[in-house]
């Protein structure tokens, strides 16, 4: 089996709904999205893919999307108003846990065709999230 590493730096904001400590606040962290994956063969260049195919593919969505914005539960009564202060904004379905972003990004790329296998976010230097399909 090869495995391929690829790493994505990124900024976001984020304020977990119902949490009981200061992660209920909003807040931002320097993120790195660790995406890995995996092929029982190589392709005929000899790669699992080309790590600036996946980083460009990767990059340009996290730019695009999340990178810079506040990552809001779409349930969270302070979303409207910072929209109403037009702040930039990604919404998502469930809280924007460390976890739930690795999901995100893992179901991105995976969109795309590639063997992903795994996503993590570091959140902090000391705090890793992963997701990987059971």
């Amino acid at each position: 089996m090869y495995t391929v590493t690829k790493d994505i730096h990124f900024c976001y904001g984020h304020r977990l709904v119902n949490h009981k400590g200061k992660c209920r606040n909003l807040h931002g962290h320097n993120a790195t999205a660790v995406i890995k994956l995996e092929s029982d063969v190589l392709d005929d260049m000899g790669m699992v893919v080309d790590f600036s195919d996946i980083g460009d593919y990767v990059k340009s969505w996290i730019n695009e999307q999340i990178d810079h914005k506040m990552l809001m539960f779409k349930d969270d009564p302070f979303l409207p108003a910072v929209q109403l202060a037009d702040e930039p904004v990604f919404i998502m379905d469930c809280n924007p846990t460390a976890e739930n972003i690795a999901r995100l990004i893992f179901d991105y790329v995976e969109q795309g065709g590639f063997p992903v296998v795994e996503v993590a976010l570091h959140e902090t230097d000391s705090a890793l999230a992963s997701y990987r399909k059971g």
